[in-house]
């Protein structure tokens, strides 16, 4: 049996590959949810608004191929009409013209819809929730990987951030200890984000021509962009806060990101249904100190992780190990293809 820590994107996509070859797994997540860092919540009119990952791109070719491969619709995200944008506290926005990008996109149905699709193809005794790994013992036939139950298995694979495994779970014998230094040197993606939404009855900024993009220089959103579901029949915006404004109560946070909106957009902007944040450094599962500070990305895709470990027994598979596009869904994806590949083969 082969264990996985970690019930994100990795994680599931490497036991439904497993199972597609008849080979048993158990997959064991700390949360009380599946998903990881993809997190799509519903609002009082049940609109979609991603607090996790969202986005991708034309290049993200592991990914688009999963969503064939599963029937999963995407779309283009919304990017029509004025921008705006705040270079300075004392003076308003304004609007400004991009030049041509590419197209990003996101997931019908929400981000979520990917891992549900996953989580639904597989057999739910398999999945074990509530299950934080404490440590994990290689012996000479078997692995055990302890929460507050035994999990015995023939490999275990950490589907997780590096930074997390190395800070939180004791290994015996210990890893290598430049395995155990790069991966506490490894940055955790999104582990210092702040996403907001706020969910409308109707789109007013589409109304007036606006795109719903906001880029800010003042804070304290810094990226604002229109979150309309696929059809078009849900409304929301949605982006990014600046990581210092965690500092503030959620009330004090929440106010001045009214204020903001209000001032660019104008007074409509204030009649929203729903307010909706998540502070990624305070999600314990997601965030750990760093010792040293790490710039975005670092030791992200790092060859170290591509390897196996104790005699075998320990594979690599997280957004982060992943060798294309780490710290990415599409690197998710290709981590648990290569993981998955490894496992089959032998």
């Amino acid at each position: 049996m082969i264990v996985i820590i970690g019930a994100g994107l990795s994680g599931l996509l490497t036991g439904y590959r497993l199972k597609k070859e008849g080979i048993p797994f158990k997959i064991l997540e700390a949360r009380s949810r599946i998903g990881g860092r993809i997190n799509t919540i519903y609002g009082t009119e049940n609109t979609p608004v991603e607090m996790g990952a969202t986005w991708f791109g034309n290049q993200h070719r592991h990914l688009i191929s999963l969503l064939e491969e599963l029937g999963i619709g995407s779309f283009e995200q919304y990017m029509d009409g004025t921008v705006f944008f705040q270079p300075f506290s004392t003076s308003p926005a304004q609007s400004i013209q991009i030049p041509s990008q590419p197209p990003s996109y996101r997931i019908s149905g929400g981000t979520s819809n990917l891992v549900n699709t996953l989580y639904q193809n597989l057999d739910q005794n398999d999945i074990k929730l509530n299950q934080s790994v404490k440590e994990i013992r290689f012996q000479n036939d078997s692995v055990q990987v302890i929460t507050e139950e035994v999990f015995k298995g023939d490999k275990v694979v950490l589907a997780i951030p590096p930074k997390l495994w190395a800070k939180n779970i004791v290994f015996e014998p210990d890893l290598p200890d430049n395995l155990m230094s790069i991966a506490q040197q490894t940055q955790t993606w999104m582990e210092d984000s702040i996403k907001i939404a706020l969910t409308y009855k109707n789109p007013f900024w589409e109304e007036e021509n606006l795109s719903g993009t906001l880029f800010s220089n003042t804070g304290p959103v810094t990226e604002l962009y229109d979150h309309c579901d696929h059809q078009r029949s849900k409304y929301a915006l949605c982006g990014f806060i600046n990581s210092s404004f965690k500092q503030l109560t959620y009330s004090e946070r929440r106010e001045k990101v009214i204020d903001q909106i209000k001032n660019v957009f104008g007074e409509k902007a204030e009649d929203f249904t729903d307010y909706e944040e998540c502070i990624w450094s305070k999600e314990q599962h997601t965030f750990e100190t760093s010792d040293i500070p790490l710039f975005p990305h670092q030791n992200n895709g790092n060859q170290i992780f591509s390897r196996s470990f104790m005699n075998d027994k320990l594979l690599i598979s997280s957004s982060e190990s992943a060798l294309e596009f780490p710290g990415y869904m599409d690197g998710a994806v290709y981590s648990a293809n290569e993981t998955a590949k490894k496992i089959i083969a032998r």
